[in-house]
Formats: C-alpha cells, sequence, structure tokens
C-alpha cells in the first residue's frame, strides 16, 4: 500500500506544478511594483506566523502524554484553548479595531511566544495558562492580519482586484508549503536530532520572533475606528448591529462557522476514519498530502479570482457541495464496502477511498480561505472588521468545544455525516447570499444610519 501513498503525494505535486507553470494571460494580473513590494513583504510575515503555528501541531498532544496527562486532561487543555479563543480571543481580537491591527499583530506573537515558552513545564496549572495564550493568539491571527492587510491596501490605493492575489499566494504558501516544509522540519528537529518533542516550540518561537521584527520595522498602523469616544462595548454593539441589520454579513458568519466547525471536526477524525482496526498508515506523509492538495486548492482560487467573469459567491456553491459529498464517504463506505476485520496491517480499501476523499475536501479547503477572505473583504465595514471577524469565531469555538467533549460518545459515521449536513447547508445558505448581494447592488447598506442609531456620528466604510 505504500506504492497508493506515493502515487496519489505524486500526482498531486505534479498537477500542482502544471496549474502553477501553466498560468496565461488570463490567469494572471497585472500589478505595480508598489504593490509586489508590499504583497511580498506581507507574505513573508504571514509565512513566518503560519510556521510559528504550523511547527506546534504535530506535537502538541504527544507532549502532554509525554508528560503523563491522560486523554481526559489532554481534552481539557485543547477545550481550554478553544474557549479562550472564543472569550478573551472575541475580547483582544475587537480591540485591533479601536488601538490598531499592527498592534494587534504584535500582540500576537508576543502571546504565542509565552505559550510556547510554557510548554516547557510539566506543570498542568502552567500548560494551561499556554492553552489560554494560545487560544487568544488563534483568534488574533485568523483576524488581525486580515485587518490589517485589507485597511492597508485600500489606504495605499491598489486595486480591489489585486486583493485576490495576496489572499491566494497566502493560503497557498502559508497554509500549504510552509505547512509541509514545517512538519518535516518539526520531524528532524524533535526526532531525526533527538533535541525532543519541545524543540519544535522553542523553533516556533524564533519564527514568530522574526515575524514580529519585521513588522515592527516595516509595517505602518491602521485602525477601523481611531475616535476616542468609543468604548469595547460600543464597539461590540456596533458589530452586533452590523450582522443584524445586513443579512449578507450575517450569511456570511454563517457560512464560515458551519465549513470551519466542518473542517476542525475533520482534523480530529481523519486519523480514526483511516485506521479503525489500528492500520499501520503514515501519519506525517499523509498529513503533508493533505496539504499539498490545500496548495492545489489555493491554486485553484487564484485562477477563479483573477477572472472578473466569475463570481466568487457563485463558485462557492459549487465547492461547498463538493465538500458535503467528501465528508459523506465515510458513511457510504461504511454501507457499501465491506469492512476489514484484521487488526494492523495496512490501509483497507474503504480507507483509500476516504483518502482520496479527503484530499478532495483539503482541495476545497485551498479554495475556501482565499475565497472568503475576499468575501469578507467585500461584506465586513472596515470600521469593526476584526470584532465582526471574531464574532464569527464564537459559533465556531463553541461547536469545537462541544464536538471536543462527546469525541466518543458518537460513532464517526454519525459525526461525519453531520458534517456532510453542516456544509450542504453552507451551500445553500451560499446560494442565497449570492442572491441577496446581487438584490443589494443598487442599494448599498446604510452604514451612516446604522452609527447614528448606536449614537455614533462618522459613517462606516462599508
Amino acid at each position: 500500500m505504500e506504492v497508493f501513498y506515493y502515487v496519489v503525494f505524486g500526482g498531486l505535486a505534479m498537477v500542482v506544478a502544471l496549474l502553477e507553470l501553466s498560468k496565461t494571460s488570463k490567469d494572471r494580473v497585472s500589478t505595480s511594483s508598489a504593490f509586489n513590494s508590499f504583497k511580498n513583504n506581507y507574505l513573508v510575515v504571514y509565512s513566518l506566523m503560519m510556521a510559528g503555528d504550523w511547527l506546534q501541531g504535530p506535537y502538541v498532544y504527544y507532549l502532554y502524554s509525554q508528560y503523563g496527562f491522560d486523554k481526559g486532561d489532554i481534552g481539557r487543555l485543547f477545550i481550554a484553548g478553544f474557549g479562550s479563543s472564543m472569550l478573551f480571543g472575541t475580547i483582544v481580537g475587537s480591540l485591533a479595531d479601536k488601538q490598531g491591527r499592527k498592534r494587534a499583530c504584535v500582540t500576537y506573537c508576543i502571546s504565542y511566544i509565552l505559550s510556547c515558552i510554557t510548554k516547557h513545564s510539566p506543570e498542568y496549572k502552567v500548560l494551561m495558562v499556554g492553552r489560554i495564550l494560545g487560544g487568544i493568539a488563534t483568534s488574533l491571527l485568523f483576524s488581525a492580519f486580515e485587518s490589517w492587510l485589507v485597511a492597508e491596501h485600500n489606504k495605499r490605493g491598489f486595486d480591489p482586484q489585486w486583493l485576490s492575489l495576496t489572499f491566494s499566494k497566502a493560503i497557498f504558501l502559508g497554509n500549504g508549503l510552509v505547512a509541509i516544509v514545517a512538519g518535516l522540519f518539526a520531524n528532524l528537529l524533535a526526532d531525526n536530532l533527538g533535541f525532543g518533542p519541545v524543540a519544535p516550540f522553542d523553533a516556533a518561537a524564533c519564527f514568530l520572533a522574526i515575524g514580529m521584527a519585521i513588522i515592527l520595522s516595516s509595517w505602518t498602523e491602521n485602525y477601523g475606528d481611531p475616535s476616542e469616544n468609543k468604548d469595547l462595548l460600543a464597539q461590540f454593539k456596533v458589530a452586533a448591529s452590523a450582522i443584524a441589520s445586513d443579512e449578507k454579513i450575517a450569511l456570511l458568519g454563517a457560512i464560515q462557522s458551519l465549513f470551519e466547525g466542518s473542517m476542525y471536526t475533520f482534523v480530529f477524525l481523519w486519523t480514526p476514519a483511516l485506521s479503525p482496526n489500528d492500520e499501520e498508515i503514515p501519519h506525517g506523509f499523509i498529513f503533508a498530502t493533505f496539504m499539498l492538495s490545500s496548495m492545489l486548492g489555493s491554486s485553484i482560487a487564484s485562477r477563479l479570482l483573477a477572472r472578473q467573469s466569475l463570481k466568487v459567491e457563485g463558485y462557492m456553491q459549487i465547492v461547498f457541495a463538493i465538500s458535503a459529498f467528501t465528508l459523506l464517504l465515510p458513511v457510504l463506505t461504511s454501507i457499501l464496502v465491506a469492512p476489514s476485520t484484521v487488526k494492523g496491517g495496512g490501509i483497507s480499501l474503504g480507507g483509500c477511498i476516504q483518502l482520496i476523499g479527503f484530499c478532495t475536501f483539503e482541495a476545497c479547503v485551498g479554495v475556501f480561505w482565499p475565497s472568503i477572505m475576499k468575501m469578507r473583504s467585500q461584506y465586513i465595514p472596515e470600521e469593526a472588521r476584526s470584532t465582526i471577524m471574531n464574532f464569527f469565531r464564537i459559533p465556531l469555538n463553541i461547536f469545537v468545544c462541544v464536538v471536543l467533549y462527546n469525541v466518543d460518545a458518537f460513532p464517526i459515521t454519525i459525526m461525519f455525516g453531520m458534517c456532510s449536513i453542516f456544509l450542504f447547508m453552507a451551500s445553500i445558505l451560499q446560494r442565497r447570499l449570492m442572491a441577496v448581494a446581487d438584490s443589494h447592488k443598487s442599494k448599498p447598506q446604510d452604514w451612516s444610519a446604522l452609527k447614528e442609531r448606536d449614537g455614533e456620528e462618522e459613517p462606516l466604510n462599508a
């Protein structure tokens, strides 16, 4: 079965290379040297930030187990991380709109570096503090950097269409190439060089420190609302009012929560799905294959986003439908393919079918990230961008915490079936979003009226 893994990985690598090399003028957008310099600076920083995140992933659970904690203790640590992201992360992320997005990005670096340092302690309370800091950092990673990029891009007067180039390339590098290299580098440090499972966290802290230095030396500050008369509660009210008054924003938040909730559930379940009878599967190699699939998706997204004739709201309906089918495969194979009863051994026929489906799902993830970023840049008002983006993560984090707490309560097929239903719902909501967006093109949202209702004067930048 090793041949099967190499065929899948090699085939994906070839397709990615061909897609990148075969881009025509229709797939490329003419830009300025000033924009290219700005884009490359952001991509370097974003890649360093993602390297700091990806280096930790493969060894978090293993490190906790090496300190002697059981599955229940480790589960509570993970729940603390997602709970922190939901509670504290929302507050800290919202402060980015008021106190500055650059400052929030620096806060991400500091929080995550401190979280990495706590991994040196075997004390449960210290590790819990590290998880809380990591949860805060995660919220900032998925809100502050994108908010800074969108605001800075617009402030410098670049073509709005060019923003899609930065999004797609950031996902191609940060969620694809960097993830693969980081996984191999972490394995080199921890196993091959014998530095132990804490070494990847030290390396992550170094990458984050380098990225922070670049941010401090080359980034300018930008704000959502620099006025002095708005406290945090008022910021929350404006964000909540924006979501409640604009169906497009509410739909976008629901779509994001449904997809990301399914994605994080998939992260927890793919290993037992592929090895239900303790089959011998190369976890690191499969992870690298998933990341390569994500790179394929982001490469496809860059082509789609470059064509102004294609609407992101249109093709994402198809992406969500395909995603729903791929996560339904574990249910279908359990019914149609005879299960293996042999303990150990290689991956089964059902596992091979699921692996191909999971790679397809990861390709959809690669399309999803730059596309959802593009839609957020269009629909979320500038003034409360970070706040609203963190509001979107509240139902996501609640969902993930519930799944983590009950991961052993339901069969895997039930969990995958639930995710498939969520993704199908996302496809339906995406269709509704496209209809609402088309009907409102001639009637833009009156943000000034919204602010007046909340006691403010300045109009929001929609």
